[in-house]
């Protein structure tokens, strides 16, 4: 595995975050010192990756929680404002609603003791769905072993294994002569910066590829399959990933590859009916008019940054889950999820 630290960790009651933003260059953990800065890490996506912000909010809710005047009070204004920190991803919302339930049912005198054991919770869960999904997704990776993924959906993005890399680790530790091409995926870089970081320093190959340059990479027959991560699955099998992920999608179907969606139960939301109804975040314009301190784009040029998109679940093969691979009617097997 790779060398990094952990994208969120929870050491002597404080939460720490690896500095995403500033990866590859540097490597840097903060320390969070209020709830507000862990909800502004997020916000900027210092801390990202669905499960991994599901992470950091349980947590974040603690930081300090017991210096507070009225303890409960204080918990549910925080949990209030970490819900709007970010919309599309559902394990953000999953974890605070889950830690606000164990508020709902615990005394005053055991309140912060049992709301820190459900954080650490969700963390060990997260770790073990992971593992899970390794495993399933691992035989795909023999059979298909030039795999192609979009954004990053590592270790850095959820914990230790990841979603999608999690079956090309595991497979990597078996041997298998995997070969990673990882688009760059615009605007963030997250494929250049951190998917391309990740497997590199844990021995894996990989190749770098900018985001137009899939379909010919796959018109070559230098694609097996495609494996993405999420950050909601709807009750219909609609995905919404990282903006670019659809393209990819219709790709795959052009060229007769395997299309697949590593995820955890966790972000599977049979409350979303399907796909038109899960919020896009749309992010700010100098996420597009600027790579890094550079401007590339002309001063007050009209700018559509939305964060994600969504893949329709008929474009899809198959879901590689904790509980295993699902595969259509995808409604039928996501059910068990809920």
């Amino acid at each position: 595995m790779s060398s990094l630290p952990p994208a969120v960790a929870w050491r002597d009651d404080r939460l720490w975050l690896l500095d995403q933003t500033r990866l590859p260059q540097v490597v840097v953990v903060d320390c969070m010192e209020s709830v507000d800065e862990a909800i502004s890490a997020i916000q900027a996506l210092r801390v990202r990756g669905a499960p991994a912000i599901g992470i950091a909010a349980a947590y974040g809710l603690l930081i300090k929680l017991a210096a507070a005047p009225d303890i409960r009070a204080e918990f549910a204004a925080r949990a209030a404002r970490m819900l709007t920190a970010r919309p599309t991803a559902v394990n953000l919302s999953a974890a605070v609603l889950r830690m606000r339930a164990c508020a709902d049912t615990t005394p005053d005198g055991d309140l912060i003791p049992r709301l820190t054991a459900t954080a650490i919770a969700i963390h060990d869960e997260d770790r073990e769905l992971c593992r899970r999904i390794g495993e399933a997704g691992a035989p795909l990776v023999a059979r298909y072993p030039r795999v192609l993924t979009h954004c990053n959906a590592g270790a850095l993005a959820v914990s230790e294994l990841g979603t999608a890399l999690a079956p090309i680790y595991v497979a990597h530790r078996r041997g298998v002569a995997v070969q990673v091409i990882a688009d760059e995926t615009r605007p963030l870089l997250q494929g250049a910066r951190l998917t391309t970081l990740e497997l590199h320093r844990a021995g894996v190959p990989v190749t770098l590829i900018t985001d137009s340059s899939a379909a010919s990479m796959m018109s070559a027959g230098r694609v097996d399959m495609a494996i993405v991560g999420a950050d909601r699955v709807a009750a219909n099998g609609d995905t919404a990933n990282e903006i670019g992920t659809l393209g990819v999608a219709i790709l795959c179907k052009h060229f007769n590859l395997p299309f697949y969606v590593a995820c955890p139960g966790t972000t599977i939301d049979l409350a979303t009916p399907g796909g038109y109804a899960i919020e896009i975040e749309e992010r700010d314009a100098s996420e597009v008019t600027m790579i890094g301190d550079t401007v590339i784009a002309p001063p007050g040029i009209h700018v559509l940054n939305y964060a994600f998109d969504v893949t329709p679940s008929a474009l899809i093969t198959g879901f590689i889950t904790d509980a295993g691979i699902i595969r259509p009617p995808f409604a039928d097997g996501l059910r068990q999820f809920g």
